[in-house]
């Protein structure tokens, strides 16, 4: 009885072990396998070469070009003509259109803005902000940016020294050029000081002649270089004490055509102060508005796109029409005298 008892306990247990035994062969063979498996993936991963193309060089302001494709490019010329007119006087500005005011009423309007009891700055600067469509004359092409200097009739007090050194023959001349402004004028006998070295061309802004004096000036064409006097940069002319007054008064300025918009080119140019008659300021606008003007290409459309007056520091900008003191459009003898390869090169101003 008992070894029979016995026996049965010992089947029993041995049963029960082999099949614990089993389970756990089943159970660490899949993890075994598994884990093989993995690492085994992990080796293959390893052996895939990576291709890397190779890029050439790419200047930096073409840089991250591609990456910016996409984007929808929104045009810098403003054109509100098909919003309403506002019949109230006041209404939001973007749902309207911009108010067209004169010339003096801008100045008048700044003047009142920069009284002692609100910006109290009485003689702040007036800067005209002028808009261009730089298109050219031929199909898809575009004007470069171009320096001028405009005379302005009515001088107004700049912060900037100007020196000018003037060349000409004659006593009369020289006292010209003098009175006009010059820094210093003369002859064979200012050539011989630059060519001993006790007067420095550097130390010049601008360099003016008259054409009696040009053929002095070879034997120091070299230090000169590219500020030797010419009637393309403007700085040679019969009439010396006008061009003294222009390079000693006149306002310089660069229109900069934008470098994602080549159909867009700005400029801000100083035509005056608020402690001046508004109608100063507005023959100064006037003129300068008319020597732009000059610079356009030869072809139809519109040259200048916009013009407003701006007085910091207040954030205001008062829009004026520019085309009360120049054409909208280039006369039809002008276009049919146009030469398709030759086009408009600005005066550059540096000498």
């Amino acid at each position: 009885m008992a070894g029979t008892l016995f026996r049965s306990m010992f089947t029993n247990t041995l049963s029960v072990y082999t099949n614990t035994a089993k389970l756990r062969s089943l159970h660490t063979a899949t993890v075994t396998y598994a884990a093989r498996k993995g690492t085994r993936e992990k080796a293959r991963a390893k052996k895939v070469k990576v291709e890397v193309t190779k890029v050439g060089f790419i200047p930096h302001n073409q840089r991250g070009r591609d990456k910016g494709a996409t984007k929808t490019n929104v045009s810098k010329h403003v054109d509100d003509t098909f919003k309403p007119m506002s019949k109230d006087n006041v209404y939001p500005l973007k749902y309207y259109r911009w108010v067209v005011y004169t010339a003096e009423d801008a100045v008048r309007a700044h003047q009142q803005t920069h009284h002692p009891t609100m910006y109290n700055v009485p003689d702040a600067y007036v800067f005209a902000q002028i808009e261009f469509n730089m298109a050219a004359a031929k199909k898809n092409r575009f004007m470069d940016s171009f320096t001028r200097l405009s005379l302005l009739p009515h001088l107004f007090p700049r912060e900037e020294e100007r020196s000018i050194m003037a060349f000409c023959k004659g006593s009369e001349l020289i006292k010209e050029a003098m009175d006009a402004g010059a820094s210093i004028a003369g002859g064979s006998d200012l050539i011989k000081k630059i060519q001993d070295g006790t007067i420095k061309l550097g130390d010049y802004d601008y360099v003016l002649a008259h054409p009696n004096v040009l053929t002095d000036l070879v034997p120091i064409r070299g230090l000169m270089k590219r500020r030797f006097p010419n009637v393309r940069a403007g700085t040679l002319d019969p009439n010396l004490k006008e061009l003294v007054r222009k390079f000693s008064g006149g306002v310089q300025f660069r229109v900069l055509k934008d470098e994602h918009q080549e159909n867009y080119g700005f400029v801000q140019v100083p035509v005056g102060r608020l402690n001046m008659d508004p109608k100063e300021v507005a023959e100064n606008l006037e003129a300068l508005l008319k020597d732009v003007q000059s610079a356009r290409p030869k072809r139809d459309g519109l040259f200048i796109t916009r013009c407003v007056l701006v007085s910091p520091p207040s954030p205001e900008k008062l829009k004026i029409d520019p085309f009360v003191y120049v054409d909208k459009t280039l006369a039809k003898e002008v276009q049919e005298d146009s030469d398709d390869e030759g086009e408009p090169v600005a005066q550059a101003a540096t000498a």
